[in-house]
C-alpha cells in the first residue's frame, strides 16, 4: 500500500522562495520530514492541523540537515508535539550552538549571525536531537517501510529518506525551482557528486526535494546523461 504524503510548502523570508516540509502518515501518527524557518511557524501549525497532526500523533521528525530554513521549527514542535528530533552527527552543531557554518569547509562569521536573523533562529530555537541517524538506518520502528541515506555535499550530514515503494526524499542535494538540478550551494562538490550517484544505483522512482517541485528520478538522470 503506498504512503500517504504531504506537502507543505512554506515560504522563506525576503522574497528568496520557498522550502519545504512532507509529513508522512503512518499507521499509528505522522512522521514530519523537516520543518521550515521560524517565520511562517503559524502557517506550518495552520497546516498540520488541517492535515490531522497534533498533540500526541506526531512521534517523528527527520531533518535532512541543519539549516535554519530546514531545522527552524524543529524545537518548537519537539516540546508541543512531544515529538523526538532525528538528524545525522555530521550537522548537529548548527542547531545546538546556532550555527550554520558548523563542521562546513566554509566557514563565515558575519554571515553566520546574518543568516541567524535572517532565518529566524535564535537561542530558542536551538536544541539537541533525540537520535542521531546514518546510513541504513531502518524507521520500522515508526511503522514507515524507509531507510537512510547518507548523501554529503551540501553539508556533511545531508541525509535522504527512501521509501521501500521508491519516494526519496533529498533535502538540498537536488532541488527543482526550474528544472531537477543538482542544488546550487555546495560545501563539497567531491561528495555531492559521489552522493548522486549513489542514488543512479537505487531505485528511485520520485524526489521530493526541499526546494521546487516532486519530480521523476529519471528527469534528473536523463538531463546528466545528456550533458
Amino acid at each position: 500500500m503506498p504512503i500517504k504524503i504531504k506537502t507543505i510548502s512554506l515560504p522563506l523570508p525576503y522574497k528568496l522562495g520557498g522550502v519545504n516540509c512532507y509529513l508522512i502518515e503512518t499507521k499509528t501518527g505522522y512522521i514530519l520530514i523537516d520543518t521550515g524557518c521560524s517565520n511562517k511557524r503559524i502557517d506550518l501549525e495552520k497546516e498540520l492541523e488541517r492535515m490531522g497532526c497534533k498533540q500526541g500523533n506526531l512521534k517523528l521528525i527527520i531533518l535532512t540537515h541543519g539549516d535554519f530554513d530546514h531545522a527552524g521549527n524543529a524545537a518548537y514542535l519537539q516540546k508541543k508535539f512531544s515529538a523526538k528530533i532525528a538528524m545525522h552527527y555530521n550537522d548537529s552543531g548548527m542547531v545546538k550552538h546556532g550555527n550554520m557554518f558548523w563542521n562546513r569547509r566554509k566557514g563565515n562569521i558575519l554571515l553566520g549571525m546574518i543568516a541567524r536573523i535572517l532565518f529566524g533562529f535564535g537561542k530558542k530555537e536551538r536544541f539537541n536531537p533525540d537520535l542521531y541517524i546514518d546510513e541504513g538506518y531502518e524507521l520500522s520502528e515508526y511503522e514507515l517501510d524507509a531507510k537512510v541515506l547518507h548523501i554529503p555535499g551540501h553539508s556533511k550530514g545531508l541525509i535522504g529518506i527512501l521509501t521501500a515503494d521508491g519516494n526519496l526524499f533529498c533535502g538540498d542535494l537536488l532541488e527543482n525551482k526550474d528544472k531537477p538540478v543538482l542544488n546550487s550551494i555546495m560545501d563539497d562538490s567531491a561528495a555531492a557528486n559521489a552522493s548522486v550517484e549513489k542514488l543512479k544505483s537505487l531505485k528511485i522512482k520520485t524526489v521530493y526535494p526541499g526546494h521546487g517541485k516532486p519530480f521523476p528520478m529519471g528527469s534528473f538522470t536523463e538531463g546528466k546523461e545528456e550533458k
